[in-house]
């Protein structure tokens, strides 16, 4: 799954706008199959949007630097 930058959220605004000027004239040319597969698009994309904004809202966790063991004698 591939995780969206938060910064490119207007990007996934206007890809949305697109979708739904592509699926207005599926359905006026009575493209079925057309409109199946935007509908899908669509769902996935707004999947993607609600993920990255709850993403976006969690801070990151700072795992700090690993620390090298000193050698243990034998």
């Amino acid at each position: 799954m591939l995780n969206i930058n938060p910064k490119m959220l207007p990007r996934l605004d206007e890809i949305e706008t697109d979708l739904l000027s592509r699926r207005a004239r599926a359905e006026q040319e009575g493209w079925l199959g057309e409109i199946e597969g935007i509908d899908l698009t669509l769902t996935f994309l707004r999947q993607k949007r609600e993920e990255s904004q709850r993403l976006a809202r969690i801070a990151p966790v700072n795992l700090g630097m690993p620390g090298v063991r000193p050698a243990e004698s034998t």
